[in-house]
């Protein structure tokens, strides 16, 4: 057979076994792992159920991701306020996955670490955690392998130094060496979002006596924070106010006036609530005109990280 028809076919029988044999990706591909991947997690736990971890790479694991009800202003959402809290009786004991020994830390404030962050959403939006408390994708929470639960934690994401305090709650992740899984909340105000995971640095933090309790669980009542409307024009009569922020729900309300009592320390003593055609407002006041509640909106403003807005009433 001439040379040259012999080097057509071995061409063609190369290309035929290249079609049919595509290259495999790697264990640690997003792309190969499976909701029934991270189930086997939750049902390898030797002691207590777990939440698993989500977000291997660029996306989030399918099923899971941003909810359909998504608040306007996550980023208005307050992080959470250490308090000292007892630690949960079961949670905090040595415990096995997948082969793995993890020891829980028993003490606050001992613990720093950098390495990868990822998030979790509605997949487990509304199940519980190792604690037994519901997951809420809106509140600000985390899941750690060893951190103690319940504690509190700073987490700062590495590439823009953003930074958040959340409540740990919940065990995890198991799964390619990350060292947190945040909330969708905590996620989104730390920039992570969009990457599914980020390089972090996570920092115990220890409580104190005087924080106000978390609400728990927070799902049964999910925060519903609305866009702030457009400075009223201020007639004479009524009282004048900071409006700081307006809620669907009478929960939600009370958790945000809880938060912004702890940040505002004595001025938070100014602070109430009010109920005006069928939303829960919180605000500070009152004050004498108009211009005199613009200044210290303007005060407030870098305390808070938002500008309150005028309201009469």
């Amino acid at each position: 057979m001439p040379s040259k028809i012999i080097f057509i076919i071995a061409i063609s029988l190369a290309l035929a076994a290249c079609r049919a044999n595509p290259p495999r990706q790697s264990a640690n591909s997003p792309s190969e792992r499976t909701a029934s991947d991270e189930r086997d997690t939750e049902r390898n736990a030797d002691a207590n159920p777990v939440t698993p971890p989500q977000s291997a790479g660029g996306s989030y694991l399918a099923g899971d991701g941003p909810g359909a009800d998504t608040p306007a202003n996550l980023h208005q959402i307050p992080d959470a306020v250490p308090r000292n809290e007892p630690l949960h009786r079961y949670a905090n004991r040595p415990y096995k996955v997948m082969g793995k020994d993890y020891t829980p830390l028993t003490v606050t404030g001992q613990y720093k670490e950098r390495g990868i962050a990822s998030w979790y959403g509605k997949k487990f939006h509304g199940q519980k955690t190792s604690i037994g408390e519901i997951y809420d994708m809106y509140g600000m929470t985390a899941a750690s392998t060893i951190l103690p639960i319940p504690s509190y934690a700073r987490v700062t994401n590495l590439a823009n130094q953003k930074s958040v305090i959340v409540r740990v709650n919940d065990r995890g992740p198991f799964l390619h060496e990350r060292i947190i899984d945040l909330s969708y909340t905590a996620a989104s105000k730390l920039g992570l979002i969009g990457n599914g995971q980020g390089m972090v640095e996570v920092e115990s933090l220890k409580g104190d006596d005087t924080a106000p309790p978390p609400i728990s669980p927070i799902y049964k009542a999910p925060i519903q924070i609305t866009p702030l409307p457009d400075e009223p024009p201020v007639t004479s009569g009524g009282k004048v106010y900071l409006q700081l922020g307006a809620f669907n729900s009478q929960s939600g309300a009370e958790e945000f006036l809880s938060s912004m009592r702890a940040k505002l320390g004595d001025t938070g003593k100014q602070l109430s609530m009010s109920r005006k055609n069928g939303m829960f407002k919180v605000r500070i006041g009152t004050y004498t005109n108009a211009d005199a509640a613009r200044e210290i909106a303007l005060k407030l403003e870098s305390r808070l990280g938002f500008k309150p807005v005028v309201s009469l009433y």
